[in-house]
């Protein structure tokens, strides 16, 4: 079990890490702000607008608050993902984390609720101290789209904000606070933008994944840093666990940030030599300097640390040292990072990569039309990367791939059918978010049939049959000092009530049928057509819905529900008659879905002839998949019957058939007659 330090041993011990984390924490913000100084007037950002300025205390006060903002909600998310995944609830460690969690949240807050109005001031070019500014304001946050999205962003930290600095008292409190966080910062990504290329729904989710990631990486080590003078021997495991957090959040950075580079700037020299492409080159090389330290440095401290612990208490204090000294200078590198970050902001991509979409579908997508008509091949191969299905579909594949190779490790076996039907499953996902329908699925509501068929119905199954959770319950090692890592937060959800709930499965089936009717039938279908958020939760939902009912079907994952064999097929033939109902009543409808969206798009195409042959297909795809689910079934069914004949049979082997036996005596009974023998009965 591992231990926390006692304050009182700590201060017994005199070389708590306080000062080269006060050193850190002091010189940050300065750090930052010194960093943005630089970055604006290398590129010309600190200079008066041509149409209007504001004022220095806007052109100078707008970035700084920024940039206050950003540290501050790192500083929230990291500390919520430390108290989730890696500390000991209720220890002293959990209290100093949580108390800067709260810190940093009310200035969070503060930077939120402020930042419109100066930006307001700095779009209209208007001083702070104009006559009627607070109407102005109202009708800038209410009426104008950047507007909008910054009351948004205010309204969320503000509720976000408002639960961390009440105080965190549990792991759930803080994964859940976390995820309200991630939330909040939903609405700035929002307000970003592609170029005159496209490439709006990967700036779109690279600017979210790149806020996550530097939130996890920078603001963790800020957490560990101030959770280090309270832990001792627990020091080597709780930076081994921020090492694994902190190993993600900088693939996130890394990834999201060459993705959105390479939309705003390209690859041509004039864009890379631009002031924006100087600073994004800045901010590429701090980040590879800081993951190649952080990665050698973990590397050859851990160790260290973990022996030294196993020593003594005053010998893991003086090994932690050094290890607390390049933190510092990983701290303050991170903090001028996150102020270029500011300045690249500010300073706004080049202008040959901010002009327009060029025709009305662009201007509605945002994204540049693919090559028309959408042939057959055209939906199995054109490239349409989304960037966060990416990355969550690499990330499963290596998480199961790890989960083999500690099996194999260990001796143990695995079904090859298990491991196959997931990575095809994966395979199947990844192609249904990034190519082929992909690339029509706004322009076509038969290419959107098509991924949503796929997305629903064909990925599920496979991912189901590689029983994802019976691996990770066989692999994932357990803890025992409190804290929950990733075996007990998946226990937490498959026991959870509402996984209880929508993994009945009645209430299963009502989902991947019901929900269907109710996206398509209703203004979801336009929100999920006109904005990315919509289309997201759209995949994400669909997704999550054909699990659930295809683990109801066929799983082999241990679950709340186990229901027999027969109501299991009942279901799925319910379900096919259903999808079956919707197809023909799409082919043979006379109203156009979402008729505002498509009729404005002017491709060309006969909307409702394609929503006719949308419906053909979400019959053909709805049937086949529909078909092999009930071959499996009976297969298991078949199965589950000779497994269940066999036991009977050892166990009458066993006890001489003494089940049999019972029985007969019990008819015996009843008629008065002798007993037979259970050999001639069975005879």
């Amino acid at each position: 079990m591992v231990l926390e330090r006692d304050p009182k041993t700590a201060r017994a011990a005199g070389a708590a890490p306080s000062s080269p984390v006060a050193l850190a924490l002091v010189l940050g913000v300065p750090c930052a702000v010194l960093a943005l100084v630089i970055a604006m007037f290398a590129t010309g950002a600190a200079t008066p607008g041509i149409l209007g300025d504001a004022g220095p205390l806007v052109r100078w006060g707008l970035p700084v608050l920024r940039t206050t903002g950003d540290l501050a909600v790192a500083v929230v998310l990291g500390s919520l993902l430390l108290l989730a995944c890696a500390l000991v609830p209720a220890s002293p460690a959990w209290r100093a984390v949580g108390r800067l969690a709260s810190g940093a949240a009310v200035v969070w807050v503060l930077a939120a609720v402020v930042l419109p109005v100066f930006s307001f001031a700095d779009i209209a070019g208007t001083p702070l101290t104009t006559g009627g500014l607070g109407s102005q304001i109202g009708f800038f946050l209410t009426q104008v789209p950047p507007g909008r999205t910054l009351l948004a962003t205010a309204v969320l930290a503000v509720l976000a904000g408002t639960v961390v600095a009440l105080g965190i008292d549990t792991p759930t409190a803080a994964a859940w606070a976390a995820v309200l966080t991630a939330a909040a910062l939903v609405p700035i990504a929002l307000g970003s933008h592609g170029s005159s290329e496209g490439g709006h729904r990967t700036v779109v989710s690279g600017w979210w994944l790149h806020m996550l990631g530097a939130g996890v990486w920078v603001g963790g080590l800020v957490a560990l840093a101030i959770a280090g003078p309270h832990l001792q021997r627990a020091l080597p495991a709780v930076v081994r666990r921020y090492s694994a957090l902190a190993l993600g959040a900088y693939v996130l950075v890394v990834v999201s940030g060459l993705a959105n580079g390479w939309v705003q700037v390209g690859s041509t020299a004039s864009g890379l030599l631009s002031p924006y492409g100087a600073l994004l080159m800045v901010k590429a090389l701090a980040a590879v300097c800081l993951g190649a330290v952080g990665w050698w440095h973990r590397r050859s401290s851990i160790a260290g640390l973990e022996r030294a612990a196993a020593k003594s208490d005053r010998a893991a204090t003086a090994a932690a040292l050094p290890f607390w000294r390049l933190v510092v200078g990983e701290l303050l590198v991170m903090a001028a990072t996150i102020g270029v970050a500011v300045a690249l902001v500010r300073t706004g991509p080049p202008a040959s990569a901010g002009g327009g979409p060029r025709t009305l579908a662009e201007q509605l997508t945002s994204e540049v039309v693919p090559p028309l008509p959408a042939t057959p091949l055209r939906l199995l191969t054109e490239p349409a990367p989304d960037l966060l299905w990416l990355l969550v579909c690499g990330a499963l594949a290596l998480a199961y791939a790890a989960g083999l190779r500690r099996l194999r490790s260990r001796g143990d076996r695995w079904p090859v059918r298990r491991s196959l039907a997931w990575f095809s499953g994966l395979v199947v996902l990844t192609w249904a978010t990034s190519f082929g329908p992909q690339a029509y699925i706004d322009l076509l509501f038969s290419a959107h049939m098509v991924a949503h068929m796929t997305i629903m119905m064909v990925a599920p199954m496979l991912l189901v049959a590689g029983a994802p959770i019976t691996l990770a319950m066989r692999t994932l090692p357990k803890r025992s000092d409190g804290s929950r890592g990733p075996r007990e937060w998946l226990l937490v959800l498959v026991h959870s009530r509402w996984a209880r709930f929508v993994s009945h499965p009645l209430v299963a089936a009502v989902l991947f049928a019901g929900s269907v009717i109710v996206f398509y039938y209703s203004p979801l279908f336009g929100l999920a057509l006109s904005t990315h958020l919509g289309h997201e939760l759209m995949q994400l939902h669909f997704l999550l819905t054909g699990y659930l009912f295809a683990s109801a079907v066929i799983g082999v994952d241990p679950g709340a529900w186990n229901p027999p064999y027969p109501l299991r097929l009942l279901l799925l033939l319910g379900t096919m008659a259903f999808h079956a109902f919707f197809g023909v009543a799409l082919t043979g409808g006379n109203d156009l879905l979402a008729a505002d969206w498509f009729s404005r798009l002017g491709l060309g195409v006969d909307a409702l002839a394609d929503q006719r042959t949308g419906g053909a297909i979400a019959w053909g795809i709805g049937e086949l998949p529909t078909l092999v689910l009930a071959i499996v079934l009976a297969v298991q069914w078949s199965r589950s019957d000779e497994r269940e004949t066999r036991r009977r049979d050892r166990a009458a082997d066993r006890d001489g058939d003494a089940e049999l036996t019972a029985y007969n005596a019990m008819l015996a009974a009843r008629s008065g007659g002798a007993t037979p023998r259970a050999g001639k009965e069975k005879e």
